[in-house]
């Protein structure tokens, strides 16, 4: 199986810290579960290109630390190259790939991704647990003049304890609300000096800088907090609640922004290339601990996501042609799995030089 990670030549050590950890996490759940399933590991890479540095376990497995630092792979029994393409010149035994189970060859390839999630929920977690939960009062501060809290007829002092009937306990909850929502009709539950009030609003778009010379589109709400956060430690189950919950939220944020990409209600300059995704890393590391860690199990949950797109190449490919075999009831030809995989391929390496130019023009203030 092999991971693609977005790396660029201005990248910092943060990121590469980043990049190790999330391809080691995702190339290890492949290699666990595929030993687990009896398949045999010829080889478990970090990194692309000419070795560095190797050994062999006592099983046959190379375990390799390679020169470009782009991703990673494990390569199984029978499989013709890194992408896992099966060699179909020879004759598959038991513990090959091609060999296993349909079942089991898709458990292999979602044990990737699924990796990745089990590392965010552990980062969060971790981090509310030891670092601590920032707590803001969803109280108004202020209300930004035109915006859309002024229009439905918010005031500072306010304090909002629910939208849509989702109870609101920080500042941060509106935040992650406002990540779901377009310009779409909300109610607002509001505490007023003591007395309940409910507002009909609806959000506006907006455009702001994204930190990377680009511009983002997010619904906001036009207030802002005056009250000063800090930082609350969380019971071990409360940490893993919160942690699977930000999870999901960013999962959740991330296909609607996709989905909106796709029907073109979002534009692509919401996406970043490696350029921007490494300035970012070392903004995050500069800003302190919680906010790097935070990126950490932000890229891992990305890249778990998007592993699991049906696009050939990537994990969800794989599993989009496991499902084919299993309606057909024959595995799907190998030239056609050449040919996807070779336009799943074309259509990342388009996309990546694509985000990757728009981030290097917007660094340089073109």
């Amino acid at each position: 199986m092999q991971t693609y990670i977005q790396f660029g030549g201005v990248a910092t050590i943060a990121y590469l810290v980043a990049l190790i950890i999330i391809v080691f996490v995702h190339e290890i759940g492949h290699f666990l579960v595929g030993r687990w399933c009896g398949v045999k590991v010829n080889a478990f890479s970090l990194g692309f290109g000419p070795e560095l540095w190797g050994f062999v376990d006592a099983k046959g497995t190379r375990w390799k630390l390679c020169a470009i630092p782009l991703g990673g792979y494990v390569k199984f029994e029978g499989d013709a190259n890194t992408a896992s393409l099966p060699d179909q010149s020879i004759v598959h035994s038991a513990d090959s790939l091609p060999g296993a189970a349909l079942y089991k060859r898709a458990l292999i390839v979602v044990a990737g991704p699924v990796a990745n999630f089990i590392l965010a929920i552990a980062i969060f977690a971790s981090a509310y647990g030891f670092l601590g939960i920032p707590v803001t009062e969803p109280r108004v501060g202020s209300v930004l003049q035109g915006s859309a809290a002024e229009a439905a007829g918010l005031k500072a002092g306010d304090l909002i304890t629910s939208i849509d009937g989702k109870s609101v306990a920080t500042f941060q909850d509106l935040q992650d609300i406002m990540m779901l929502h377009a310009a779409e009709p909300l109610v607002l539950h509001i505490d007023r000096a003591g007395a309940a009030m409910d507002f009909q609003f609806t959000p506006k778009i907006v455009e702001i800088d994204d930190g990377v010379g680009g511009k983002a589109r997010i619904a906001q709400m036009g207030i802002s907090s005056d009250t000063k956060f800090s930082m609350r430690h969380a019971s071990p189950l409360e940490a893993l609640d919160r942690g699977i919950g930000s999870t999901w939220s960013i999962c959740s944020a991330t296909l609607h922004v996709v989905g909106k990409m796709l029907i073109g209600q979002e534009s692509i300059n919401q996406l970043h290339g490696p350029v921007g995704v490494a300035k970012v890393a070392g903004e995050a590391a500069m800003t302190g601990a919680w906010n790097f860690i935070f990126f950490i199990g932000i890229i891992s949950v990305s890249i778990g996501l998007v592993n699991l797109f049906p696009i050939p190449i990537l994990d969800g490919g794989h599993l989009l042609f496991y499902f084919i075999e299993a309606v057909l009831g024959r595995p799907v030809r190998r030239q056609t799995q050449e040919w996807g995989f070779r336009i799943g391929l074309s259509a990342l390496l388009v996309l990546m030089v694509v985000v990757s130019t728009k981030d290097v023009f917007s660094l340089l203030g073109h």
